[in-house]
């Protein structure tokens, strides 16, 4: 049995002060019993709206945050996830990270593939997508976690990809943006992901006013089993490998299903 938490907080600009409430919030969800603990998109560093300081505070996977959370790692014996501002290759933008880190280093960086061009926002002027690549996964007792980012929620086949790798649980970072229905969208989407792939899935988000809230863990059945409302605060589950194995016997959907997952050409268009 692994328990995982969500830690929902609300990143600022100052990512001294992002670190210290990250640190205080480890400490909570350790005391709680996780060994795994889930913060959300944009933790290193948040400014709304977006703005060139981005840029300015992004940093590589062997950076001072990533350094940070290792320390963190250490002296509480846990996995840390959380969303990181990477320097991008074009050197202007910027890409979304999320990194797993543990008590040995970085296990795990995934960057986020789908943009928020959506709902009137433009996250693809300051943010470069990430490539296509093999799934992020890395293990906490027994249980394969995967990877992936708030908007990628809207697209089912980034979950599939991590059960077709093998995930028992996927984390999802997020900062979803507050809007009419989006409440509704958000715990549709995670319970969604959760039962067509017959895995757990933990989400931290941003607490209102910017973010909806709602962070939570939910069963391979769709069953809220953690939350947290719209404070700041955490919410530890514990997931058991038994748990997906027999909803997978009962409901082989992975099994039974007749067509994969490929990625489309360059630029759109028809599946290559």
């Amino acid at each position: 049995m692994t328990a995982v938490a969500v830690a929902q907080f609300a990143p600022s600009a100052d990512p001294a002060g992002n670190l210290r409430e990250m640190r205080r919030l480890v400490a909570r969800a350790v005391d709680r019993g996780a060994d795994v603990v889930v913060f959300p998109e944009y933790s290193s560093y948040f400014v709304d709206p977006f703005d060139d300081t981005l840029a300015a505070h992004a940093q590589s996977v062997d950076g001072p945050f990533v350094a940070a959370l290792r320390e963190l790692a250490i002296e509480y014996g846990v996995h840390v996830v959380a969303g990181l501002l990477e320097a991008a290759a074009d050197g202007e933008r910027v890409r979304n990270t999320v990194v797993a880190v543990g008590p040995e280093g970085l296990a795990a960086a995934y960057r986020k593939l789908h943009l928020y061009d959506a709902f009137g926002q433009r996250e693809s002027d300051w943010v470069e997508p990430g490539d296509i690549a093999p799934p992020e996964t890395f293990v906490v007792g027994g249980i394969r976690f995967g990877l992936m980012t708030c908007y990628d929620l809207r697209f089912p086949e980034v979950a599939r990809t991590l059960a077709d790798a093998g995930a028992h649980a996927l984390l999802v970072p997020a900062q979803w943006v507050r809007g009419p229905l989006k409440e509704l969208h958000w715990h549709t989407l995670l319970r969604a992901r959760a039962i067509e792939n017959t895995l757990f899935v933990a989400a931290a988000d941003h607490p209102p006013p910017l973010g909806v809230g709602n962070s939570g863990v939910i069963d391979p059945q769709g069953v809220d089993i953690a939350a947290v409302g719209t404070a700041t605060d955490v919410a530890v589950a514990h997931l058991e490998l038994e748990a997906v194995e027999r909803v997978r016997r009962v409901n082989p959907a992975l099994r039974l299903r007749r067509f994969a997952v490929v990625p489309r050409s360059e630029g759109g268009g028809e599946p290559s």
